[in-house]
């Protein structure tokens, strides 16, 4: 098997419903421009806060590809 190599990208997803749903966007959009899209990790969680109430949930996700030279 030949060596291959990954770039990591990070990415903030957002949603009004839930953190599953803001990872899912994020990757959903990175697999629009993005090609091989290997794994994604979340990596953090957080809310949008608005007169103390939940407003947003957004969710870090760090999504690497293969990374393909131009040569």
């Amino acid at each position: 098997m030949a060596e291959s190599v990954y770039k990591v990208v990070e990415l903030v997803g957002t949603s009004t419903e839930s953190w599953e749903k803001a990872a899912t966007a994020a990757v959903e959009r990175a697999g629009k421009s993005l090609r091989d899209l290997r794994v994604a990790e979340v990596s953090e969680l957080d809310l949008q806060l608005k007169d103390g109430r939940v407003e947003g949930y957004r969710a870090k996700v760090k999504v690497s590809f293969k990374y393909e030279s131009g040569g």
